[in-house]
This record gives C-alpha cells, sequence and structure tokens, in this order.
C-alpha cells in the first residue's frame, strides 16, 4: 500500500496498538495518544512529561496548528500530508545526550531504509533529506524528571512529509520533499508510525547504554553534505565557511576553516552548501 491518502480517517489508537504489538510485542512499550488537532505536539507532551508522564508516552497529532522546528521555526502539518508525532523517553541517571538528534536521525533513516527507500541522507543536526530536499525534521527538547533522583529525559518530535500540499508556496516546495515521490510502497499511516517508534525505542535503548560513539560511523554514512563547502549562520557569529568533515563521536560538527578544524557544538545554525 502507498502512503495513506486518509492519513486522518485512519490513524487510531486501537490500529497503533495492534501493529506495535506486531513488531515485536511493543504495545505494551508504548502510551499513544491520538489528536485531531493540537498546538504542538512538543509542547502538549512537555506538559505531560512535567506531570510525570512514563517513558514512552507518543502524542501524535493529525493537524498541528503551532507547531514547531528548530531555532522556533514553524512546522506545516495537516492530515494526509504528515505524520508528526513526539515521543517521551526517560533516561537512566548520569546518561549523557550529547548526539541524541543525531542519533534518532540513524534511527528513522534505517528504519525507511528498511522500507525500500535507499537515499534519505542526514544533514547536521537534525533534518532527514531526500534529493538533497528536506523530507523530515527533528525536534529534541530535554524535560524536567518529575524527582531529582530520576535520570534525564527528552521530548522527541518528529515531522515527516507524506505529500506535499498543493496550496505550498513555490519558494518552500522547492526545498521541500515527500514520502509519495519515492514511488516506495509503504506500509499504512498505523503500521508505518509503529515501524517507526520499534525503531527508536531500539536506538534509544542502546543510546541509553552506550551513547552516541557507536553510531557514528551510521550517521557519516548518511552524512548528506559529507567533504563538502558549507555555510554557518547563526544570530551571533558572522558566517562560517569551510568543508564539512562530519561530526565527532559527541556529535559535534567538524568545520575544517582556513583556521584549522572547528567543532561546532550548538545546534542553534543553519548550515547550507556553498554555491
Amino acid at each position: 500500500m502507498t502512503v495513506s491518502d486518509n492519513l486522518a480517517d485512519t490513524l487510531s489508537v486501537a490500529a497503533i496498538a495492534a501493529a506495535l504489538e506486531a513488531c515485536g510485542g511493543l504495545a505494551h512499550r508504548f502510551d499513544v495518544d491520538v489528536l485531531a488537532e493540537c498546538d504542538s505536539s512538543n509542547s502538549r507532551l512537555m506538559a505531560r512529561a512535567e506531570a510525570g508522564a512514563p517513558g514512552g508516552t507518543v502524542i501524535v497529532a493529525k493537524r498541528q496548528t503551532a507547531g514547531r522546528g528548530r531555532r522556533g521555526r514553524g512546522w506545516l502539518s495537516a492530515p494526509g500530508e504528515s505524520l508528526t508525532f513526539s515521543l517521551l523517553w526517560r533516561f537512566p541517571p548520569g546518561t549523557a545526550l550529547e548526539g541524541l538528534s543525531l542519533a534518532v536521525g540513524v534511527a528513522l533513516v534505517r528504519a525507511f531504509e528498511e522500507l525500500g527507500i535507499a537515499d534519505i541522507r542526514l544533514k547536521w543536526p537534525n533534518d532527514m533529506l531526500l534529493r538533497g530536499r528536506k523530507l523530515a525534521g527533528i525536534l529534541v527538547e530535554l524535560a524536567p524528571s518529575p524527582r531529582t533522583a530520576q535520570g534525564p529525559a527528552a521530548i522527541i518530535g518528529v515531522g515527516i512529509n507524506l505529500r506535499l500540499p498543493a496550496a505550498l508556496p513555490d519558494d518552500i516546495r522547492a526545498g521541500a520533499a515527500a514520502l509519495a515521490e519515492t514511488g516506495v510502497a509503504l506500509p499504512e499511516a498505523n503500521h508505518l508510525l509503529a515501524h517507526l517508534l520499534a525503531a527508536l525505542q531500539q536506538q534509544l535503548t542502546d543510546f541509553s547504554a552506550v551513547g552516541f560513539a557507536p553510531l557514528r560511523a551510521g550517521w557519516q554514512q548518511r552524512h548528506a553534505h559529507a567533504d563538502r563547502p558549507v555555510r554557518l549562520l547563526d544570530d551571533v557569529n558572522p558566517p562560517r565557511e569551510g568543508i564539512c568533515r562530519g561530526v565527532d563521536a559527541q556529535g559535534a560538527l567538524l568545520l575544517e576553516t582556513a583556521d584549522g578544524l572547528q567543532r561546532i557544538i550548538s545546534g542553534e545554525v543553519s548550515l547550507r552548501l556553498q554555491a
């Protein structure tokens, strides 16, 4: 089956639970809520996290009215056009979260590769590109732990374009991509979401134990801008230009400049290919 034309009608808690159970008996690991509409699935889940919601809580939004991307950018989300969800994950005490958004990206790309889509690449720190255009975004936000003895917690927001809206402005359309254009037959929405959650469950469990370092090679293999000239823009520093050498074991971007190899930690930058 191709990407569902009536995502809003097909997504349901019961169907997602059944699909999760088919993915290795994982229905017990996730507490999924499907919302017809909300401002932001990350914001809604953050409120639940602050109230003590368990790890594995998931909010799926059929429509978002105030979806957020990195650096406060908006994320368009509408029924049938996108798959948007947020996952709360609680880590053991002492877990270092450096490279978490990169680990999430690797998990999602691997999941799509298992479904037959082989040309998705990763752009630091949290974008997924299809043939050079943005297919999906990841927004990781730290959540407070209800008790000081608990480990860190994160809200992992994911927005994936299923198809591009007909009314999408031309300037945005030029840089956007969608699963519908891959030509690959994908599971219907409930099973697609379950497949992605299963991949995240395995990756986040491994990340809790060993961190990002063992995943670095997998990220580098899927790096969209490997050894290419790029420009970094932010709100504080002048533009920085260099050759993108990937990431280190902590997930920091490595930029080779005229002044030497720079290690970029903050994700609050825009990374663009040089013309």
